[in-house]
Formats: C-alpha cells, structure tokens, sequence
C-alpha cells in the first residue's frame, strides 16, 4: 500500500544526471527549437528550449563534474519544513482516462499518476512519503555515479494514508503542473506548504512527458514525446489531463472512488473537497500550462505562473479570473513579449512581481536540493549562482511559499493580504512590475 500511495515521485530519477543527454533534461519543446508559436523571447533564459540546453532538472554543468568520494556517512538531503499550522498527509493516485488515447504512445488509454498532500490533525503512526520511492531512487543516484551509501533522498512532509483534518470542512484545491520532462515532485517544497495551509494540493505527472512516471506494480513509463513536438501542442494535452483531473476530483467530493484500482483513501478524503474553489499554479512549461487550463475548464478560478513562457492561444484570449505573474530576477513582462501579451488579457484581478537575486531554476526543487550537493558534486559557488542566482535557498523558498498562499487565500478563502498591494519592508527581494 505505502509503495502504491508513494509511487508519486517516480521520475526525479533523472533530475540531475550527471550523464544524460540534455534532450533529456528539462522543459519544453524538443529535440530542436521549432516552436509553432516562435517568438523572440525563445533564447531566453526561461524558455524550455533553453532548459532543453541546459538542463532543468539536472545538476548544472555536470557533464563536466565528477562527483567527490563521500565519506563514511551518506549525504542527507533535507526538505524545508512546511511553516502552516497542519500537519500533512499524503496518497498517490492512479487515474485512467477511458474517454481519450493517450497521445504519445498510440493505442493505449491516457492515464496518469497524481498526488494529493492535505491538511491531517492525526499524522502519528503514518509512513512519511519519500520524496522519490526506491526503485527510481537507485537510477536517479547512479544517474550521477552516486549510490545510497552517498546520498540519502529525503522524506517530504506526507504522512501516507493519515486521515484529513475533516474539522477545516472543504478544502480549497490547488493543482501542480511542473516543468516539462520533469516530474510531479520538482514542486515539494511549495506542495507541502500550501497543504500545511489548508489546501488539498493536487500534483499531476503528465505520462511520457515526464522522463518517467512510476505506476502500481513497479510499472515505470518514460518520455515518449515524438522529437519536434510544439510546446503548444504539449499545452493542450497538459490542459486536457488537468479537466480530467478536476473531473476525477468531483468524483472524490461526492464520495466515490476515482483510483483505478480502487486502493484505500485516506479517511475523511471523500466528501471533503471543494469543487467551488480551485486554484492552479506551475512552474515553467507548468505555469504556461495553467493558463491553457484555465481556458479550457473555468472550474479553476485563479492561476499563478512561476516563471514560465506563454505558448499556444491563450495568452491572446481574455480571461476574466485573478491571474499572478511570478518571474524571477530577469524575467518579466517587459522582457518577454508573452507576458507583455496575456498581460493586455487579463480582465480579472492580476499582479505581476519579481524576485530578484532568483534565477528560473529558483521555483522547483532543485533550489534547496543542487545547493546541498554541491560540495559533493564539485559545484563552484559562482557555478551555482550561474544558474540559480544569488538568492538564498531558503530565502527564495520562503518568499515563494509566502506569496503564492498570500494570492490564493485572497482569490480562494477571501482573505485579502497587504504584501499584494505593494512593495513590502519585509520582502525587499519582491517588486512590482507596473
């Protein structure tokens, strides 16, 4: 049961690996920079046929990076604790969708894996969910010549199959779309956060767009995206999973069972989901990704972007519903021409604000985990700062999380916050683009 409810961390196997080819590595169109909606903004650092250069979700410059011998003690990678008055459970969901093929791999039904982190009152007795489960565990490491005995992957703050905090009433939902070719869990840090807010937190791997996506029964599916394929088109089908999502949501809210196999739910889960407050926010091609979504299915009433290009049609198209731009230290709207085009449609509530001193690398994971490698990695203080900018892990993890719960329990609990009104003392590293 643990390795079914866990199986949602699958494909960070390949988030820093050391040897992989960068048509591997990261977040958008690929094999090449043939987009269907080119743009000149498509060199840019926060483009995905950048992150294809570069590696999104590997160490940074470790093609050339020969990992020191550890000593006796393995390396314990950490997780920022979640700062919300609840503690967290977690389940690992398996949804098939029988009305669409899937896609990228002709003849087969689409069906993903997703994760639902969520308020508990009661986490005693309750496995803590690995950030990665084992079996993709031992592939990230040695991905990297790296082994258990150097490295121990971390625990999140899920506790598997702990019952929800039924006393909060409904929960809020809040749905994750990360980077492309990347995996449902490059978001933990923030997940855990909002769950520990209140927030039902639902993180979605999209099949054979991630590296590798591990299923019950030890099943693992890879990256089968054809070479070429337009970050538009990946859009629709990212857009097109998270409907069937929240449609599967619906299904939990009035008390039925939308896991495939039917595994055991976390007590309380049923009945227990909000269906009229539904936010979403992604990372990267994941933040492109909640704007299509939100054109395609008008359950999701608010939508933040962290740091992602806009692709496709909807950045030309209004949309009426509170909407947050959230762009590191040199990316804006006034530096990419997509921002500056959904900008101009944004009819309902929006803000857009920089964090300074951050790269785009900053909004996943890799921020607090690259900078606790990297003395074993060889990493160079000004080769983290190449791509991760000059921020403090924990300070740009901190502003993220504060930021993202502040627009959300505005847009969602209606619960205004001061820090969107304008800059803040407290938050110098924040400012707004006007």
């Amino acid at each position: 049961m643990i390795a079914r409810a866990v199986s949602t961390a699958s494909a960070i196997a390949v988030a820093f690996g050391a040897g992989m080819t960068p048509a591997m590595a990261a977040g958008a169109p690929h094999s090449g920079p043939t987009l269907s909606t080119a743009t000149p903004d498509a060199t840019a650092p926060w483009a995905p046929e950048n992150d294809e250069k570069t590696g999104h979700y590997r160490t940074p410059l470790s093609a050339t990076v020969s990992p020191k011998t550890a000593g006796t003690s393995p390396l314990k990678l950490t997780i920022p604790a979640p700062t919300g008055r609840h503690s967290v459970g977690m389940v690992g969901l398996h949804l098939v969708d029988n009305s669409r093929t899937d896609p990228y791999v002709p003849g087969r039904k689409r069906e993903l894996m997703v994760s639902l982190f969520y308020p508990t009152n009661s986490p005693s007795g309750h496995y803590q969910a690995p950030w990665m489960p084992s079996l993709s565990g031992a592939s990230f490491l040695a991905s990297r010549g790296l082994s258990p005995q150097k490295v121990t992957l971390p625990p999140t703050a899920g506790h598997v199959l702990a019952p929800v905090d039924t006393s909060l009433g409904k929960l809020p939902v809040l749905l994750y779309s990360t980077g492309l070719h990347s995996d449902r869990a490059m978001g933990t840090a923030l997940v855990q956060d909002l769950a520990s807010r209140g927030y039902l937190v639902v993180t979605v791997d999209h099949t054979h767009d991630a590296n590798e996506v591990q299923f019950p029964a030890n099943r693992v599916e890879h990256n089968a995206m054809p070479a070429g394929s337009h970050s538009s088109d990946t859009l629709k089908v990212r857009a097109a999973d998270m409907k069937f999502v929240i449609d599967k949501l619906n299904t939990l809210s009035t008390g039925g069972n939308p896991d495939y196999g039917h595994a055991t739910l976390p007590t309380g889960l049923t009945k227990h989901v909000d269906m009229s407050r539904i936010g979403m926010f992604g990372w990267s091609l994941g933040g492109a990704a909640v704007a299509t979504s939100m054109q395609l299915d008008k359950r999701i009433a608010a939508g933040a972007n962290l740091d992602g290009q806009f692709f496709g049609t909807a950045p030309s198209k209004d949309l009426n519903r509170p909407f947050m731009l959230f762009s590191s230290g040199t990316h804006n709207r006034n530096t990419d021409s997509s921002w500056r085009t959904m900008w101009s449609h944004l009819k309902g509530y929006r803000v857009d604000i920089q964090l300074h001193g951050a790269a785009h690398l900053s909004f996943s994971d890799n921020e607090w985990m690259v900078h606790q490698e990297a003395g074993l990695l060889g990493l160079s203080q000004s080769q983290l700062q190449q791509q991760y900018g000059t921020i403090d892990p924990n300070r740009a993890i901190a502003i993220q999380r504060t930021y993202l719960a502040a627009f959300f329990d505005q847009e969602l609990l209606k619960k205004h916050n001061t820090l969107l009104d304008g800059p803040s003392t407290k938050y110098p590293e924040i400012s707004f683009v006007r």
